[in-house]
């Protein structure tokens, strides 16, 4: 197909191609992000003789190393422009997504071992065990560290496409599209990636979710070029994508004009960015908690293996609920705003005060886990949703109070602070198991005793997180004021 053979009197719809193709972009993303989660428990730990803390070391810097490199990700793409920009991102993510597999083979050469069998024969708690884990645990770290530069591309550069290919009617939906796929990715890993691991290996699952990001490369040379150089775009097609060419231009003028960078420094004098620095901080680990150890808490706690079809069900029920409830988190301040006549801020804010109490079911995910893993299941997922449609709702808030031109620089630094929360929530969680699990009987905490009640005091703390950030954040900002530098 060229531009010549493309009848123009019938508007074609490439972009819809594109958006699909980004679509499944995003699920990959998500996929190779989990297939560590619902591995290292079952497959890897045993082989490497890990611990919890050394899992939540990895989870740890892993967050706070993908927080790090966002703040410089959407340059970069820009830089690059879209076509280079996100083919490199999702090359070095898919690297270093099957780069995990030889992480086993190069702990065996450094220790001189000939077999997994030898691996597995090493006396746990020995000093040879200890120098295997270490090894292993850097090695992976490594590679979670390219997979993270990688990953930290994906958004930016399906938001920059969007912009590219939609006008802005259309842009809150073909967004909305792409970005389904975290939620199909999340809930297509647990089941898949356990039954990998289980009939072929570990290495497998990283090597051939990994795969999945060269194949899209193939589709994303062939299909993307810019709306004007494109062979699949005719002229009817092009003046949609271009119909508000005009109108931004006139905002862009009126912009430059009313709107002034303000440089980050200035930024942190502001209530309003610590308003922000704190909803992200107190919460964003949360998320990565339930995303993380969710898999470890069924095998460790109901004794569900993640490659078991109990195991990956109740994963499957948790992401479900997360996606179909979540759907709803945007329609409420809207409702408030248009119902009630409130500020789009302060509809916010009530919105996200309703938000903030749904974690609190949190606090009975253990109780009730007596008497089912089902229980637990559900109300992490409820959880889960409640977290989704608050982060929706306080990435918001900065449109709300800062001009256009330093909405990028507070979500940068609102990024951060969520890393170094997760890394904190991530990494506490790891020691705090083990500790607990080597403490036994001794260890208890509402009822529960050892590795069960260090789940419990983390659901305690995830569960008022939301609530303690949204009153933060409303002292520091009680009402409406947008930012005029």
């Amino acid at each position: 197909m060229n531009g010549s053979t493309i009848k123009n009197d019938v508007k074609t719809n490439w972009r819809w191609y594109l958006c699909a193709l980004l679509f499944v972009a995003t699920t990959v993303n998500y996929l190779d992000r989990q297939v560590l989660s619902l591995t290292w428990k079952d497959f890897i730990a045993p082989e490497f003789h890990w611990t919890d803390s050394d899992y939540g070391m990895i989870t740890g810097w892993f967050s706070l190393f993908y927080a790090a490199v966002s703040l410089f990700a959407g340059t970069a793409i820009d830089r690059l422009g879209t076509k280079k920009g996100y083919l490199l991102a999702i090359i070095i993510w898919s690297a270093g997504a099957c780069l995990h597999a030889g992480c086993g083979w190069l702990t065996m050469e450094i220790e001189g071992l000939d077999s997994v069998e030898a691996l597995h024969a090493v006396k746990q708690g020995s000093a040879l065990a200890l120098s295997i884990s270490t090894i292993s645990v850097y090695l992976f770290l490594g590679c979670r560290m390219i997979l993270a530069i990688g990953e930290s591309g994906n958004f930016p550069s399906a938001i920059k496409v969007t912009a590219e290919y939609f006008p802005k009617k259309d842009r809150a939906l073909s967004t909305a599209i792409f970005n389904s796929g975290a939620s199909v990715g999340a809930l297509a890993a647990p089941a898949t990636i356990p039954f990998i691991a289980k009939a072929w290996g570990w290495e497998s699952a990283f090597i051939i979710i990994g795969a999945l990001g060269f194949v899209w490369v193939f589709f994303w040379l062939e299909w993307y070029e810019k709306p004007e150089k494109s062979k699949h775009v005719n002229a009817a097609e092009l003046a949609y994508i271009h119909q508000d060419d005009e109108k931004e231009a006139e905002e862009a003028k009126a912009d430059e004009k009313a709107e002034k960078t303000i440089p980050l420094l200035k930024c942190l004098t502001y209530r309003q960015t610590w308003e922000f620095i704190a909803g992200k901080f107190f919460t964003d680990g949360v998320w990565w908690f339930y995303l993380f150890w969710a898999p470890a808490y069924f095998s460790d706690v109901y004794h569900y293996p993640s490659a078991s079809k109990e195991g990956a069900t109740l994963i499957f029920i948790l992401y479900f609920i997360v996606t179909v409830v979540s759907i709803f988190g945007g329609y409420l301040p809207k409702l408030f705003v248009e119902k009630r006549g409130m500020d789009p801020y302060g509809g916010r804010m009530l919105a996200m005060l309703i938000f903030a109490f749904m974690p609190l079911t949190a606090l009975l995910a253990q109780p009730l886990g007596q008497y089912g893993a089902i229980f637990p299941a559900v109300i992490i997922g409820i959880a889960g949703a409640g977290h989704q449609a608050w982060s929706a709702n306080l990435y918001s808030t900065i449109g709300d109070m800062f001009p256009k031109s330093t909405v990028a620089t507070i979500t940068g630094v609102g990024t951060m602070a969520g890393g170094i929360g997760s890394y904190m929530i991530n990494q506490g969680s790891g020691i705090l198991f083990d500790y607990a699990e080597k403490a036994g009987s001794s260890f208890s905490f509402l009822g529960f005793e050892g590795k069960p009640a260090g789940y419990m005091i983390v659901f305690c703390i995830c569960a008022v997180a939301y609530l303690i950030a949204w009153s933060i954040m409303k002292t520091l900002v009680p009402k409406y004021k947008k930012i005029v530098p």
